[in-house]
């Protein structure tokens, strides 16, 4: 499942590209796909960069990709890169988890170079609020959330460390759903029966991509969003 919309943010032949926060490697797999180009995923936790080094490998020996990809344990708000030297930066769900958004921030504009652009995601305000108010496990627990944007607050922060933004999106109205009803059933409650039903669903919807189900989304995308994408250039 991707959340950054690569038509907003093309990759090019030869980019160098940083997937902050990359998890176990959604982004960097996809975009390894995409173009001749070299991915750099960065996440704090070792398991996650050992399934994407081993998703990434795998790929590549199967020949799905055209770029090169690789993953390492890094901090996002210490990242160790030289400044400007990446083409592009995803960042995604990364912002709410960390103690100081806008020295992260600061740490992408700086690794990105000048006329670079990047796209940043975070969960909306509607929902985060509600699923706070609903069960506090849901950002009371380690490596939970802890903030909640709004998106106009994002976007400032954005423009004041000399980014221009091009492009807002909201995206994943469907997984609103499954975490509302993970919260209501409990987020400890792994086995719940709803939530997990509603889960494999989403699953399903994942593989075969219906039209009418991504329509019915599209639709729902302008309600209640899961999570608000900004895209913006650098300079």
């Amino acid at each position: 499942m991707l959340t950054v919309d690569f038509n907003l943010l093309p990759i090019n032949k030869g980019d160098r590209v940083l997937d902050c926060g990359c998890g176990t490697g959604r982004h960097t797999m996809h975009v390894c796909k995409l173009e001749e180009c070299m991915v750099c995923g960065l996440d704090i936790l070792d398991d996650d960069v050992k399934k994407t080094k081993i998703m990434t490998k795998h790929m590549d020996q199967i020949k799905e990709t055209k770029g090169w990809g690789e993953a390492m344990l890094g901090d996002a708000l210490r990242l160790p890169f030289n400044d400007a030297c990446f083409d592009k930066v995803i960042c995604s769900e990364v912002l709410e988890h960390v103690k100081d958004e806008e020295q992260g921030i600061r740490e992408l504009v700086r690794v990105l170079k000048h006329s670079g652009s990047m796209a940043i995601t975070v969960p909306t305000q509607l929902t985060e609020t509600a699923y706070w108010n609903i069960d506090s496990d849901y950002y009371h627990h380690p490596g939970g959330h802890v903030r909640i944007f709004r998106a106009g607050q994002l976007v400032e922060a954005l423009r004041r460390n000399n980014l221009k933004v091009y492009a807002i999106r909201f995206e994943h109205a469907l997984h609103s759903i499954y975490w509302l009803l993970r919260c209501i059933f409990k987020l400890k409650n792994e086995n719940a029966f709803i939530p997990a039903l509603y889960y494999k669903f989403l699953v399903h919807q994942i593989t075969t991509k219906s039209r009418f189900v991504n329509m019915i989304e599209d639709i729902c995308n302008y309600i209640f969003p899961k999570s608000v994408v900004i895209y913006a250039m650098k300079g």
